[in-house]
């Protein structure tokens, strides 16, 4: 048993004790290898089954190789692009309007899904016109969001909070709904009421579905920008979708390539680094394990 101090709590050396705190096991490095191996070898093989396939339709000759080009000549493009800077320059004026445009959509989402929520009369007038907003493609709003705004970066953030605050707003809304009577009617004998009852039952039985409900928005937000940026070109931006219609027009098929993997990179490392790691935290609060996830 692990020493304690004199004004330790007995309960809590106890618990020391059983779980075995501040003693580091007995090959905790060796395990957490296995475990980070476990975890990264299927993503590998997929990314190398991937490239497999890839240089097989390559080698097939279904298309010449000036079209489709062979993932050695793409990937050589991209670390080329890399080195120069332009990945890190375009991939900068991407992520910063795909974050302003995000958090508008956020604030506007959660404000909209709190008061359908609260508001039984106006979620049953505008709950279909909602689900109507989210199931439209975002390429449809462009025509009128230059119309308005012309060219501009304005146009871009308008067509991305339209495309993810819906799905922002519906997460909300739905999550709320499958949270238990019971444990709102508990929180109600305690004393929580309106925004209260929201905000310390509510909101936090729901935070699975409505994290799922921000995961959906931002992929939302993330298509409707590479939209807005392949049909809004600003010319002083040079942003992912600048460089990805630049090459389409010059015929550039590995540059072309190499942008569209950065546009899926850069949204694998989103889910991972952000919504992954959020909901791995909620999984854990609520004592819920890997092996339970």
């Amino acid at each position: 048993m692990p020493e304690r101090s004199a004004h330790e709590d007995p309960l809590r050396a106890g618990l020391r004790a059983a779980t075995g705190e501040g003693e580091p096991a007995a090959g905790e490095r060796p395990a957490r290898a296995r475990a980070l191996w476990a975890s990264a070898w299927p993503k590998l093989a997929a990314v190398a089954l991937a490239l497999a396939l890839w240089e097989l339709v390559v080698l097939s000759g279904w298309r010449p190789e000036y079209v489709l080009p062979g993932p050695r000549a793409v990937l050589g493009r991209l670390w080329a692009d890399l080195l120069a800077g332009d990945i890190g320059v375009a991939a900068a004026i991407t992520m910063k309007r795909a974050l302003l445009g995000y958090a508008i959509a956020l604030v506007a989402g959660v404000g909209l899904g709190l008061v359908l929520a609260r508001v039984k009369v106006l979620r049953t007038a505008a709950g279909s016109l909602l689900t109507g907003l989210q199931t439209m493609p975002s390429v449809a709003w462009f025509p009128l969001a230059i119309l308005l705004f012309q060219l501009s970066e304005a146009a871009i953030l308008a067509v991305v909070v339209l495309g993810a605050a819906p799905s922002i707003a519906i997460g909300l809304l739905t999550s709320t709904d499958q949270v238990p009577p019971l444990l709102v009617r508990a929180g109600k004998v305690m004393g929580a009421r309106g925004l209260s009852l929201y905000r310390h039952i509510i909101i936090p039985a729901a935070l699975p579905g409505f994290v799922a409900g921000l995961k959906q928005g931002w992929a939302f937000a993330w298509r409707s920008l590479m939209a807005g940026e392949l049909l809004v070109i600003i010319g002083h931006a040079p942003s992912i979708g600048v460089r990805l219609q630049f090459s389409r027009e010059l015929s550039d098929a590995e540059g072309l390539l190499a942008w569209m993997i950065v546009v899926m990179l850069m949204g694998v490392l989103v889910d991972g680094l952000v919504f992954g790691v959020l909901e791995r935290k909620i999984r854990e609060g609520r004592g819920l394990t890997a092996e339970h996830a």
